[in-house]
């Protein structure tokens, strides 16, 4: 019985790790993306997972509007947005 679990330990020590190193980090992440899209509102500075820079012109349920540089205004999934640039970015 203890060589069984001795001879398991290793495999559950890589498990724990891999989780605090791998798993955890990204759920975090996914996370904070997830509440940062659920924070969007209008005139947000925004990139999109494609690169488009531009300002929220309207929010819907799963949708946003957003407003390019000239003047275009492009419905994107609220999805599609890949950060909010603060004014320290932008600069």
């Amino acid at each position: 019985m203890t060589a069984t679990i001795v001879n398991l330990l290793p495999i559950i020590l890589f498990f724990v790790i891999f989780y605090f190193l791998l798993l955890r980090p990204q759920q975090k992440r996914q996370r904070a993306i997830q509440q940062m899209q659920a924070n969007l509102k209008k005139g947000d500075k925004i990139i999109t997972i494609g690169g488009l820079h531009g300002i929220i012109d309207s929010v819907d349920e799963d949708k946003v509007v957003i407003r390019a540089g000239d003047g275009t205004r492009l419905t994107y999934d609220r999805s599609a947005v890949r950060e909010v640039v603060t004014e320290k970015e932008n600069k």
